[in-house]
């Protein structure tokens, strides 16, 4: 029987990283609620009390964004205020962005790739995790779980940061959790063995939870769990690190099992090929699976300046072999005026929270029915 181990990471909506990610995607939000076509790349740098915003939103009224109030809006969605520094109102926001409307005609060409980006989709066939690699789906679990806590157990003094990290043994459709750890910001003064108490039974009550959702999912706990094991973690957030968008693409995707592409996608809109590709390769993985034609499926797209669709490079199976699709480039419809179009939702702050790819009604996750 082969036995495998496999690692993955999630954190928490104050991390500084996530702060950068929300703060990028809440300006693509902004500028194509203004136009449909809007072009956004931008990038986002937090440190301390101080944000950094620089690159071009190109649309209709695209001055008229409030962008002070968006960068404080997200602070305080993830927690920062009077209690944890740097509060919204403390933030020194600085803005170099290329603000107006497109250029005359600049409109027509957004169908058309304006860079270059190589980009990988995956997919299992596990539909309790909505085909993701378990290890990945179990840490966004878990951390969206202990995120709850700062609320649920306001007497342990919790911050807006956090981070987890799980490994788990894989043999044959049969998951163990071996190793929990975990880093959560914490007041001094608070209860530290209180801490290790709650997320002990809140991993525990999460584990059981998942384990009637994924047949093969052991409920039990494994003996390593670690608890802010590098000392008091009290100084988190951009106080404690600084923070820059697009670091997180691997928990943005699949976890570290499965291989990435080239760009960040937050701070770009659907018509960036970088972002529509990396949706556009995860839409067809997730259709080959529930296919058949593969338990689990890596799709490669290439993208190169002006084109208006990706080629489809490799399609692999589970066991690296290549799968022979006939006229595959004509079978699946990559086109950056369908990503363009129709991947778009009302919230793109609370998908850059907690991943791409976990919301089955998403646009990009809805495939062809069987």
């Amino acid at each position: 029987m082969k036995v495998s181990l496999y690692a993955a990471e999630f954190v928490f909506p104050g991390h500084p990283d996530k702060l950068c990610d929300a703060i990028a995607d809440a300006l693509v939000q902004a500028a194509t609620a203004l136009e449909k076509r809007a072009l956004v790349g931008v990038e986002v740098a937090c440190h301390r009390h101080k944000v950094f915003i620089t690159g071009r939103i190109g649309c209709e009224n695209a001055n008229t964004i409030d962008v002070d109030a968006l960068v404080r809006a997200v602070y305080k969605s993830a927690g920062y205020g009077v209690t944890w520094y740097p509060s919204p109102e403390q933030l020194e926001i600085h803005v170099d962005l290329c603000l107006g409307p497109l250029e005359d005609g600049e409109d027509e060409f957004r169908e058309l790739s304006d860079d270059q980006a190589i980009c990988i989709g995956y997919a299992n066939d596990i539909e309790a995790t909505n085909y993701l690699p378990v290890e990945h789906w179990l840490a966004r679990h878990f951390a969206k779980r202990l995120y709850r806590l700062r609320e649920e157990n306001p007497e342990l003094g919790l911050g807006p940061d956090g981070k987890v990290i799980v490994v788990v043994k894989e043999m044959e459709g049969v998951w163990q959790l071996e190793r929990f750890s975990c880093s959560l910001q914490q007041k001094n003064a608070h209860d530290e063995i209180a801490l290790f108490r709650a997320i002990r039974l809140a991993v525990e009550e999460e584990l059981q939870l998942l384990a009637l959702q994924l047949p093969g999912l052991s409920s039990k706990m494994p003996k390593d769990i670690t608890v802010n094991g590098a000392g008091a973690f009290e100084v988190g957030g951009p106080e404690g690190d600084n923070g820059l968008s697009g670091k997180k693409l691997v928990m943005d995707a699949y976890g570290p099992r499965v291989p990435i592409g080239g760009g960040a996608w937050s701070g770009k809109d659907f018509f960036k090929a970088d972002r529509a590709g990396g949706l556009h390769a995860r839409r067809i993985a997730k259709q080959l699976v529930r296919l058949g034609l593969a338990k689990e499926a890596t799709v490669v797209l290439g993208w190169f300046p002006g084109n208006r669709s990706a080629q489809i490079l490799r399609v692999t199976d589970q066991n690296g072999q290549q799968l022979n699709l006939k006229n595959r480039d004509q079978l699946f419809d990559t086109s950056l005026l369908t990503s363009g179009d129709n991947f778009r939702l009302n919230d793109l702050c609370e998908l850059v929270k907690w991943g791409h790819f976990f919301t089955p009604s998403s646009p990009w996750e809805k495939v062809a029915p069987l």
